[in-house]
């Protein structure tokens, strides 16, 4: 028999073993693919050229989409050459070199990669209209979109096969080369270690990973009010709660299982034998790769989560900081041209008049050892900001309210009151902040923290605060529109209006962020699916090797008299557990994770992070699935 016929031979022969691992480089391919091909169309491509924003996020997913293929595609080969390492043992024993075995598993897989190449390709070619317009849609354009190929995605594409190819061809070099006829002969069974007795030191590293996670968790409750710290805090928290996880895999759950064995005096029953012995044997072994499952799995969900939460709530975050679809200061001509060409277009719309004034201050700090922060200020009139149509609190005769939609992120969550010291022309020099609001009643652009004070304290600190080159009266012109499928049109006749870089308006702002936002959930989204199929497939291929090595445990069993079901119930409660395990600790670090992300956002998190995380679940709870059916046919045909 020739090579080529061995080949073929020995592919058809694990097939089984191949099909998901077909699928995922299939899968990883398309994605690729579209991406190169979204990176190389002539929109995304001109909006590349008009915002760096747009070149550089694409251009940082696609290394990070390389780097993912590339090790997850690493992982699945060394876990496919020990599941087959007998067989290239006993190629070895019958006198065939290293060489010719290295030279047939480098074939059987650029085989399979080039059949993955070719159907990815199609897949990709086929579906990257469909995101493309997906893309559109998230980014808030409407266009017609034709069907077209991009030679440069395929150039790109097969650029990227051909480095996996070779790397996964230098890995089963190394392998086949560094291993002996023992080795190979005893790979499957190398982490099947003897569970002894649990000593002192175990026990404490048992609950040291429990408390290392729980240390990481507190400290990164801490990161919202100690912004100045934010590295250090970040690498603390990231360093413990990834060091925990991997004690908690390593030695906690094992002696978590020693101890509920011990409590059953070894009497644990056919189930719980099929499930928690398994786990008990295996669990140091797998600790490393459960470890990173679980990181990425928090990542994944906390990106995901984290930027449908962004775009989810982009109106409502518009609108806080900016309250007003247009305003200009100190530009009475301009808002006359404004309101002007407003009415002509037949836009109904409702033109107010502020007074504020913006002075010079500092914060007075309680702590006597700090130095009081100087900065500049904008008084507001409560009352002629509620005539605006604004929906404001009114503060106390003689107190301000600080109304800031980004306090959190600048670190200006404070304890109240607080005082702003000015220079007056009398001896009353302070105003008290009696609270803050996490919204502003004048747009963001303009320059100045604002305070919103009663029109009584308004006029006293009219004529307290002293007149000098400090302090300027200004007139804010207010427009608010009461037709919004007319926003582009208003939004055009502002912005040629007032003719400036710094002044925006409330339109143009939304659909900013609705295209920074939105590439950053759909690249976000084709992340999530690399990693959630890579972690996925990954915790499916070990299983798949786990069940070839208890094919004799349940040719025994079955041969006693037991029935499918009844060893099925064992097994699906260790897959219940090797699968949710890191699905339910990886949800727990991106709960955390999410609560410090949250000081990016004012709205509500809740309903997206919700979605986000049943949509993962469901997903990954469909690798339970499979490979629950892959165990019933195991011991189905144990017999």
């Amino acid at each position: 028999m020739n090579t080529q016929k061995l080949v073929m031979r020995s592919m058809r022969k694990n097939i089984k073993m191949y099909y998901l691992y077909f699928f995922a480089m299939i899968f990883s391919i398309s994605l690729y693919f579209i991406f190169s091909t979204l990176q190389n169309d002539e929109m995304i491509v001109t909006m590349g050229e008009a915002s760096v924003n747009f070149s550089m996020a694409f251009q940082v997913a696609g290394l990070l989409l390389i780097l993912i293929t590339i090790v997850f595609t690493m992982y699945a080969t060394s876990i496919f050459i020990r599941r087959r390492s007998q067989e290239i043992g006993l190629y070895q024993l019958i006198g065939l070199s290293k060489a010719w075995v290295a030279r047939v598993l480098i074939l059987e897989h650029t085989i399979l990669g080039l059949g993955a190449l070719l159907i990815g390709l199609l897949v990709g070619a086929l579906l990257s209209r469909l995101f493309l317009l997906l893309f559109m849609n998230l980014i808030g354009i409407e266009t017609t979109i034709g069907l077209s190929f991009s030679s440069q995605a395929l150039i790109q594409t097969i650029a990227v096969f051909s480095c996996l190819i070779a790397v996964t061809s230098i890995q089963i070099i190394w392998t086949t080369y560094r291993s002996t006829l023992l080795q190979l002969f005893q790979a499957n069974h190398q982490n099947d270690e003897f569970v002894k007795r649990p000593s002192i030191v175990s026990s404490i590293l048992g609950v040291a990973g429990i408390s290392l996670i729980g240390f990481g968790y507190y400290v990164s409750t801490l990161i919202v009010d100690n912004a100045d710290q934010l590295l250090f805090l970040m690498l603390l928290v990231l360093t413990s709660t990834i060091l925990g996880t991997y004690v908690v895999f390593h030695t906690t759950i094992s002696w978590i299982l020693y101890v509920y064995r011990k409590k059953q005096n070894g009497n644990l029953g056919l189930y719980n034998s099929l499930s928690i012995a398994p786990l008990m044997h295996r669990m140091k072994g797998h600790a490393n790769s459960l470890t990173v499952i679980t990181v990425l799995s928090a990542m994944t969900i906390t990106m995901i989560s984290l930027s449908y939460s962004l775009y989810y709530s982009i109106e409502n975050d518009t609108r806080l900081a900016m309250p007003f679809d247009f305003a200009v200061e100190n530009m009475p001509e301009e808002a006359a041209a404004i309101s002007s060409r407003l009415e002509e277009e037949q836009i109904k719309f409702e033109h107010y008049q502020l007074d504020a004034i913006r002075f010079d201050g500092a914060w007075v700090e309680q702590d006597p050892n700090e130095d009081n922060r100087q900065t500049t200020f904008m008084l507001f009139s409560a009352e002629q900001v509620a005539q605006a149509g604004l929906d404001v609190e009114f503060p106390q005769d003689g107190n301000a309210i600080l109304h800031n939609n980004r306090a959190i992120i600048e670190g200006m969550q404070f304890s109240s009151p607080k005082d702003v010291q000015y220079t007056s022309n009398d001896e009353t020099n302070r105003l008290t902040v009696s609270e803050y609001r996490l919204d502003n009643v004048m747009n963001y652009r303009f320059f100045g923290n604002q305070l919103l004070v009663t029109e009584e304290t308004f006029e006293a600190m009219r004529d307290s605060i002293q007149d000098d080159e400090h302090k300027e009266y200004l007139s804010f012109d207010t427009f608010q529109l009461s037709e919004t499928e007319k926003s582009d049109i208003a939004s055009e006749i502002f912005l040629i209006s007032v003719n400036s870089d710094f002044i925006i308006d409330y339109y143009t702002s939304y659909e900013q962020s609705v295209q920074n936002f939105g590439l950053l959930i759909f690249i976000a989204g084709f992340l999530g699916l690399v990693f959630l199929l890579s972690t996925g497939s990954i915790l499916y291929f070990k299983q798949m090797t786990e069940a070839e090595q208890e094919k004799t445990h349940y040719r025994t069993l079955r041969q006693l008299g037991f029935h499918v079901n009844d060893l099925m119930k064992g097994i699906v409660r260790k897959q219940l557990f090797v699968y949710l395990i890191p699905l339910g600790v990886g949800l727990l670090h991106a709960t955390f994770a999410l609560n410090v992300g949250s000081v990016l956002i004012a709205a509500s998190m809740l309903t997206p992070i919700i979605i986000s995380m049943v949509v993962y679940i469901v997903i990954y709870l469909l690798f339970i699935i499979i490979t629950i059916r892959y165990y019933k046919r195991i011991v189905t045909n144990a017999l």
